[in-house]
C-alpha cells in the first residue's frame, strides 16, 4: 500500500444486522456510531436483571493505517463504549446500575497465527483477526462483557445486605442471629458417629 494513497472512508450503518458483516480486509477505513439497546445484544440480554429506559450502549469506531518508518503499515480499530445496564447487586440482591466508558484499540491482522503471535505484554493493542465479514457487532458485545464488574454492587452507603437469612432449618435469623445461632452442620456428623 503506498504511504500517499489516500484510502476511501465509509461510514458504518448504526443498524446492528449491519455491523455483522464489515469487510475490514479491504483497503478502505470506517467511521461510524451509533446505539445498541440491551434487546440488540443478546449475551447481554441474559446477564441484565432488568432493562429500563435509556439501558444500552452508545458506541464509536474508526479505523486507520498507521505507517510505521520500517515494515508494513499496521490497519488500527479504535472503539469507544458508553452506556449502562441493570445487574443483581452482590450485597442487596437488588437491581442496581452499572455504567460503563471504555476506550479500546485493536490491531486488525490477517491470521490466527498471527494473533497468537502478537506480543502478549502490549496492552496498549489487542490483535484482531479480519475478515471480509467481520462481526462488529460480536466485538462490541464481547467488549461491553469484558467491562462488567466481576461483583456488581451499589456505592457504598447505597444500600444494605438482606436482614435476614435463610437458615437450612428453614427459620429466620437476624444478620448478627445469623452468625451466632446457626446451627453448626457437623455437629450433625458427631451425633452420627456416637451412634456407631
Amino acid at each position: 500500500m503506498n504511504r500517499n494513497q489516500v484510502l476511501p472512508k465509509i461510514a458504518l450503518s448504526s443498524e446492528p444486522h449491519a455491523l455483522q458483516r464489515v469487510d475490514f480486509c479491504s483497503p478502505q477505513t470506517y467511521h461510524g456510531e451509533g446505539f445498541l439497546s440491551i434487546a440488540d445484544l443478546p449475551r447481554l440480554a441474559e446477564e441484565a436483571s432488568t432493562v429500563s429506559d435509556g439501558d444500552g450502549f452508545h458506541w464509536q469506531c474508526q479505523t486507520h493505517f498507521d505507517h510505521p518508518p520500517t515494515g508494513r503499515p499496521k490497519h488500527i480499530l479504535n472503539l469507544a463504549l458508553k452506556g449502562q445496564m441493570h445487574l443483581i447487586c452482590q450485597r442487596c440482591l437488588k437491581d442496581c446500575s452499572v455504567a460503563i466508558d471504555e476506550k479500546r484499540q485493536f490491531l486488525l491482522v490477517a491470521s490466527e497465527e498471527e494473533a497468537e503471535a502478537y506480543p502478549i505484554e502490549d496492552d496498549l493493542q489487542e490483535p484482531l483477526v479480519a475478515s471480509h465479514q467481520f462481526d462488529l457487532l460480536e466485538t462490541i458485545e464481547d467488549e461491553v462483557l469484558l467491562s462488567l464488574p466481576l461483583i456488581p454492587k451499589h456505592p457504598d452507603g447505597a444500600c444494605n445486605p438482606p436482614a435476614s437469612i435463610l437458615t437450612p432449618t428453614g427459620s429466620h435469623l437476624t444478620k448478627t442471629e445469623g452468625v451466632e445461632g446457626r446451627e453448626n452442620p457437623f455437629n450433625v456428623l458427631k451425633d452420627m458417629k456416637k451412634k456407631l
